[in-house]
């Protein structure tokens, strides 16, 4: 809903009971105790040995925006009393907020998010908070692990109809950030700049039948003349060996690129290539689409593949479609809180972390350890500090990462990874997360 021109408000992206609590903190006297809040993951994911951080500006974004005007207010009042209608009002945060990096790895147990301030004003948050990470962060692992999968490989997300609408732009956003190339979301581009990618589907090859038969080259020719020889052509809507031969009898052997969506695309691969080779198109390159994961990206590392497009698989975390972040409460006036449900455990107190690597860069162990308290000894290794200020008195820190610098930290930091941090099979985590009380 708008509150401004060209404002949207944020503050309906929320839980009841984040106001309800609220209310409840308001009567009781207890909304105004300061607090710490902390963002953590319990575990990975099964089969997961990493994750990446990511959603950290599309929050601070939408904390901008976190405001309720009279639209949001005639929600609130529907089941809040008067006294917190009024405090919603005048909401605008004003506390703190520190974080991993954007396009930092994160292990079980990093207090990936820190937010600091009043009871009644980090409450409300957290809903905001949990539903960017968790979508974004398990959106970037996949898709880390499928840029590793691939090997240098380019990769184009294409996504964007196999997930929500108001969620592919992010999906694209996630993806660019971890390592892929581009995206087919034309959104993406406006609201975050990440590069696209695309030229035409099954359909436009079956546009060009009629009556007397299927046309491929009167298709392809279209095509052509519209985008130029550097295009990418699809060449399995009927015989794949026929739609090679003909794309490059209408392109010529300077034909950008062939894109294969179905069927066993590592034999099929073997096929194209040798035919392209032998039709002069060597610098022709062969594009694979159709239901890939890492998993199928890895088997087809051998194959003369030259780009993935990957859809369903990586707008859906790969099985794992959320990252399972939680946002607690540690800390009141100072002293340490701790939840002690089976399970669902967590650790008191306001909390630091730092990774130690060896002098090569292989990173070994994330240490958290009290705020409070002094930062453990490093036995000689290399000391990352893993935690930012994002937000002071409620205003976001100048001078954050941008995507283009945090998509480059996701890449160092996958290289600083022990070589078995980069199996896909299952194990523990890349490193062991020693906590220090």
């Amino acid at each position: 809903m708008k509150i401004a021109d060209g404002v949207d408000s944020t503050a309906l992206l929320t839980d009841q009971y984040e106001l309800t609590m609220l209310a409840a903190a308001l009567a009781d006297g207890s909304a105004s105790r300061r607090c710490t809040f902390e963002v953590f993951a319990r575990r990975l994911p099964h089969g997961r040995r990493y994750g990446v951080v990511a959603g950290t500006g599309r929050l601070l974004a939408a904390l901008r925006e976190f405001r309720f005007g009279e639209p949001e207010l005639t929600i609130a009042a529907k089941f809040l009393d008067a006294r917190t209608v009024e405090w919603l009002r005048d909401y605008r945060f004003t506390g703190d907020i520190d974080g991993y990096r954007e396009g930092e790895l994160y292990f079980p147990g990093s207090p990936i998010v820190t937010v600091r301030g009043s009871f009644a004003e980090c409450v409300v948050l957290e809903t905001l908070i949990l539903s960017i990470f968790n979508h974004d962060s398990a959106i970037a692992s996949a898709a880390a692990r499928m840029v590793s999968a691939a090997g240098g490989r380019r990769m184009i997300e294409m996504g964007s109809r196999r997930t929500h609408e108001l969620a592919a732009p992010s999906s694209a956003r996630a993806a660019y950030l971890a390592g892929f190339d581009a995206t087919s979301n034309l959104e993406a581009a406006r609201s975050f700049g990440v590069p696209t990618a695309g030229t035409s589907a099954h359909a436009f090859t079956l546009l060009h039948s009629g009556a007397d038969g299927e046309h491929e080259a009167e298709a392809f020719r279209s095509q052509v003349a519209a985008l130029g020889i550097g295009t990418t052509l699809l060449v399995d809507t009927f015989d794949i060996t026929r739609g090679v031969a003909t794309a490059i009898a209408v392109a010529g052997p300077e034909l950008g690129g062939v894109r294969i969506d179905s069927g066993d695309l590592g034999v099929l691969a073997r096929q194209v290539r040798e035919q392209l080779d032998t039709l002069g198109a060597k610098n022709t390159k062969i594009v694979v689409s159709g239901d890939l994961d890492e998993y199928a990206i890895a088997s087809l590392r051998a194959e003369p593949v030259d780009a993935y497009g990957v859809g369903t698989s990586l707008v859906t975390g790969s099985g794992a479609p959320t990252a399972g972040m939680v946002y607690k409460l540690v800390e009141v006036e100072g002293v340490p809180v701790a939840k002690r449900s089976s399970h669902k455990e967590s650790r008191g107190g306001t909390k630091k972390a730092i990774r130690l690597a060896r002098r090569t860069g292989t990173i070994v162990e994330e240490i958290v350890y009290p705020a409070s308290g002094q930062r453990p000894e490093t036995n000689g290794h290399e000391v990352h500090e893993l935690q930012t200020p994002l937000v002071r008195a409620g205003d976001v820190v100048e001078g954050l990462p941008t995507l283009r610098e945090s998509r480059e930290l996701v890449a160092r930091g996958l290289i600083s990874l022990p070589w078995e941090g980069l199996k896909l099979s299952d194990g523990d985590p890349a490193i062991p997360t020693t906590f220090v009380r």
